[in-house]
């Protein structure tokens, strides 16, 4: 395992309404609407904002925006710190 790039990257993904961003020992977890069957590539990270395209049931892909400092904020955990070192998010399969 390559813990250099793992020390610098995300993981996101979804099982149900729920949304997971995982980094280091933080599992971030956040409603998402019940239709979204998964996502399917990051297109874009940036400090905390996401553009994602995300396969929803009925919908098909569509781009999506995902802004996770508010969330971070309402968790009571500094973006700043929280964010610093990601470099890159990936997506991932989800994990009970």
């Amino acid at each position: 395992m390559n813990t250099a790039k793992s020390a610098t990257q995300a993981v996101l993904s979804n099982k149900g309404d729920m949304t997971s961003f995982k980094y280091a020992d933080y599992n971030i977890r956040f409603r998402t609407p019940a239709i979204l069957k998964r996502y399917v590539e990051v297109k874009t990270w940036d400090d905390g904002y996401l553009v994602v395209l995300a396969d929803y049931d009925g919908m098909g892909v569509t781009e999506e925006y995902i802004d996770l400092v508010p969330i971070l904020q309402n968790l009571y955990i500094n973006p700043e710190t929280f964010l610093k070192d990601i470099k890159s998010v990936k997506i991932g399969n989800y994990e009970q």
